[in-house]
């Protein structure tokens, strides 16, 4: 079933904003409730796609948001397929892809819209995340995964040492997120990107069911001479996983298989093997550590039996390693590096 939205006065529209939801009712709700309520300046559509929730979202969002455009579906495409699908009924010369698990605060969208007229060769754009308690989100923004930080992130190095840009160079080290920078990746989870961009790439890539559909889009879109960019001035609330609470096991196959796809799409052969070990690595770590505190009596019996089901399920990204093809560049742009992060150990 699908709704109008309500039409700009001209008939024209600077942005659409694209939101897929998944049994997340009441989330999805309250992220509408505040795009509208902090969304002044800016003229908008907004597109629904709920992928088949059972917790009656349509239904809810149909009642309270007649004068959106949604369409509920009978089976679940996934995130990137979904954000494919709004995006080809989009009307506006930027899309922002919006999770449902998010509040805008302060006028974020006409924050992040302002900063991308005054920025338009980054062609992508991203703002500030932060927690319910309004403590910084760091996962607005990531560096761009190498061998090295696979090896931290496997060995546990990063989570150790979570604002070290040498043993978590991902997490773009100590930086708040509070100065205006150019980054490799931004989060599908607050994204503005030029129209034709998105088009020049396809959109999402098919092979990314969720997770990951980001970190390709972004990477592929400096490919295509996009420098991407985060502001402080557009801040919103992201809770994070909000459809994925109490499947953590699930969360993380799916979370390995996006990284094993990612290796071997950018990655040469050699560093792509090496990046695939570094993730059987990652959950040898997880059994045996969990497995010695157990040992001396500490650590709990949920997270071992969480890791044991994870490593049994390792077939799934050695499976989407193999059946993913690597990326050939286009000819036609040549990205300026992205900015150099100091390093602190």
């Amino acid at each position: 079933m699908a709704t109008q939205p309500a039409q700009p006065s001209d008939g024209s529209i600077d942005l659409s904003v694209l939101v897929v939801s998944y049994q997340t009712k009441e989330w999805t709700l309250e992220a509408l409730r505040s795009l509208l309520a902090e969304t002044s300046s800016t003229r908008i559509e907004v597109l629904v796609w709920d992928n088949a929730s059972s917790d009656g979202s349509a239904e809810a969002i149909a009642a309270e948001f007649p004068n959106l455009t949604l369409f509920a579906q009978g089976e679940n495409l996934g995130f990137g397929a979904a954000n494919n699908a709004l995006a080809e009924r989009a009307r506006g010369r930027r899309l922002l892809l919006l999770n449902p698990d998010t509040v805008v605060l302060d006028g974020a969208v006409d924050a992040l819209w302002d900063f991308a007229e005054r920025t338009p060769a980054a062609r992508l754009w991203g703002g500030r995340t932060r927690f319910a308690d309004g403590q910084l989100n760091p996962s607005s923004c990531w560096g761009a995964p190498t061998p090295w930080s696979a090896l931290c992130l496997g060995l546990g190095l990063a989570r150790a040492f979570p604002r070290s840009a040498w043993w978590h160079p991902e997490g773009l080290g100590p930086w708040q997120r509070d100065s205006e920078r150019e980054v490799p990746i931004v989060s599908g989870c607050f994204l503005m990107i030029d129209r034709d961009l998105w088009r020049e790439l396809d959109g999402f890539h098919p092979d990314f069911f969720m997770y990951g559909e980001d970190a390709d889009l972004c990477l592929r879109a400096r490919a295509h001479g996009a420098r991407p960019r985060i502001t402080p001035e557009a801040t919103i609330v992201h809770y994070g996983g909000a459809s994925e609470r109490g499947v953590r096991a699930g969360k993380m196959v799916r979370l390995f298989t996006a990284k094993a796809q990612l290796f071997r799409k950018f990655w040469g052969p050699v560093a792509a093997r090496f990046g695939l070990w570094t993730l059987d690595l990652w959950v040898a770590v997880r059994r045996i550590g969990f497995g010695l505190a157990r040992w001396v009596g500490k650590g709990s019996p949920e997270s071992r039996r969480v890791w044991k089901e994870i490593g049994s399920q390792k077939r799934a990204w050695h499976d989407a390693w193999r059946a993913t093809e690597p990326y050939r560049k286009p000819t036609t742009a040549s990205p300026q590096p992205v900015e150099e992060v100091p390093r602190e150990s």
